[in-house]
């Protein structure tokens, strides 16, 4: 009989009644989802009565089959047994496709369960307590769920209860903690909403968005608390990096902080999600296909929390035809890569560095500049930009034969102006041991140019991200390096994670457009793919200094 009740049971927890009552009254219930937005904010967005509805739903889910098998005679353990079934089939309905159309906490069908059991009726009670003393000490809704099943594995494990219910209550125990992980890991970082201090909803006054990191290093991984207690096992050699590495390409993407404190001029108030799929720049760029994968898990999180854009920061940027096929994927938010903004920073400072170097004493006609990743579309926009101001200009990339149509495409142009300056091209870092002036922006997962690559005295203007400059070459002398893309907010902004960008309140431009389209919802000035037009670079440029944002020169 519990060989039979068992699917049956199963089935009636994957069934998505939630789900369907929430689109039966036009709601989308990703959008309202207390695994990611707590529960106060969830209750907003559904309303008491469809949330009351839910829950109801979800509790009768859970009792009902083990009410059947009562009724069938069935003692605790079997019973019991049912329960883990129902609760596994809520959290993992494998018939129905990914994304499951139910990934709702499942409190309600865990408080089914309890109601269900074959128990006295205070022993019934027993698991209420710990649920309810860490809802009041805490005021976290996760941590009040999560104490059903606790309570209830106690009540086993210490009232004399046989193996199988002890295995039993540990196994839907086990299930719940796994299910809650996600909450347990931003209650660490300090970014889980408590009871009484809802998430923001977007309102005319405040607008929400997300942003999508990755780590830059193995020790990027150590920011967040919930990754925090590897470390020393890394540094022991108990856990190779491989291992870690593996086993960051079967995680989801995670919130892991947030951008707080953004008000822009005209008074609105601005909060970014940071998200993170936790795979380091060569994973993203030897699986595309896994990284694509993430980068629309990482949108699809980011709608559920309420966001209206994602940004794709760093290499994810680079993934999915740079973002194009994220928002083919998931229609639902808007979807840019940050191009525009970041070639409207690049464009805003390149004169002043140039003014600056003129002003060192440097005559720019007898200069010669490179640009490294030329190849690239910010990198040709800044070739583009400083040709006809200096003596001679190296191109350097990886394909050569597209260099030289850029480099021929360089000449024809300034030509025309009665410019004739020298352009060359070069497929090796080392040809920039001759330039006074360097620029590079490359998608390289680690740095490109060493002390050996560098010539005494020369100025290099980084934008790449991760940085294409090794910190060594700081010590050669005359050199000079300058971080490249840097925005400071406005308000009293702050990072809860270490962005690597020199202070709290200072993030890439790829962030700051992200959040510029949320603020003005210019949707259609977002930047997907790799053309970038003028007048989007423009309109970036204008409103952000409009807002507040200010490049870091």
């Amino acid at each position: 009989m519990t060989l039979l009740l068992l699917p049956l049971a199963y089935l009636a927890g994957a069934l998505p009644l939630g789900f369907w009552l929430a689109q039966s009254q036009g709601v989308d219930p990703r959008t309202a989802s207390p695994y990611a937005l707590g529960l106060e904010s969830a209750l907003k967005r559904l309303g008491p009565r469809l949330a009351l509805l839910a829950f109801l739903l979800d509790f009768l889910k859970g009792l009902l089959p083990l009410l059947l098998g009562r009724a069938l005679g069935l003692g605790l353990p079997e019973v019991l047994a049912l329960g883990v079934a129902v609760y596994l089939g809520h959290l993992y309905p494998l018939f129905l496709r990914d994304p499951w159309p139910l990934r709702a906490k499942g409190a309600g069908v865990l408080l089914g369960v309890l109601a269900g059991l074959p128990l006295p009726p205070f022993l019934l009670l027993a698991p209420l307590l710990p649920a309810l003393l860490l809802l009041v000490l805490t005021r976290h809704a996760s941590l009040g769920a999560l104490g059903l099943p606790l309570g209830l594995l106690g009540i086993t494990l210490f009232g004399g209860f046989g193996l199988p219910e002890k295995l039993l209550s540990g196994l839907l125990f086990l299930l719940a903690l796994w299910r809650y992980k996600e909450n347990l890991g931003r209650i660490l970082e300090g970014t889980e909403p408590r009871l009484g201090n809802p998430l923001p909803l977007p309102s005319a006054r405040q607008v929400v968005c997300a942003f999508l990191i990755h780590p830059l290093t193995l020790e990027d991984f150590w920011q967040s608390p919930r990754f925090r207690w590897a470390r020393p096992l890394v540094r022991l050699g108990l856990l190779k990096q491989g291992w870690i590495e593996r086993l960051a390409e079967l995680f989801r993407p995670m919130k892991v902080g947030e951008v707080r404190g953004v008000r822009t001029a005209d008074g609105r108030e601005v909060l970014c999600h940071l998200i993170s799929a936790p795979l380091l720049p060569h994973q993203i760029k030897a699986k595309p296909e896994l990284a694509v994968r993430r980068a629309i898990q990482g949108a699809r999180l980011a709608r559920e929390l309420g966001a209206t854009v994602v940004g794709l920061g760093a290499f994810w940027s680079v993934v999915g035809e740079k973002g194009k096929r994220v928002q083919e994927a998931m229609p639902g938010i808007e979807v840019t890569n940050g191009g525009a903004y970041t070639a409207g920073t690049v464009r805003a400072a390149i004169p002043q560095i140039l003014a600056h170097f003129a002003g060192s004493g440097r005559d720019l006609k007898k200069t010669t500049a490179a640009v490294v990743g030329a190849n690239g579309v910010v990198a040709f926009g800044i070739a583009r930009q400083i040709a006809p101001l200096v003596g001679r200009l190296l191109l350097v990339g990886r394909d050569r034969e597209r260099l030289e149509k850029a480099a021929e495409s360089l000449r024809r142009n300034l030509e025309r102006k009665g410019q004739a300056p020298e352009v060359r091209v070069a497929t090796e870092v080392a040809a920039i041991r001759e330039a006074d002036l360097v620029f590079t922006a490359t998608s390289d997962p680690g740095a490109v140019i060493y002390p050996e690559h560098v010539k005494p005295g020369a100025w290099i203007y980084d934008e790449g991200v991760p940085p294409d400059v090794h910190p060594s070459v700081r010590e050669v002398p005359g050199v000079r390096v300058i971080p490249g893309g840097v925005v400071r907010l406005p308000g009293r902004a702050r990072a809860t994670l270490d962005l690597h960008f020199g202070a709290p309140d200072q993030v890439p431009a790829c962030l700051a457009e992200t959040m510029i389209l949320a603020a003005e919802e210019a949707f259609d000035r977002k930047s997907l793919g790799g053309e970038v037009k003028g007048e989007n670079i423009q309109f970036f440029v204008e409103r952000a200094e409009a807002l507040g944002f200010r490049v870091v020169e």
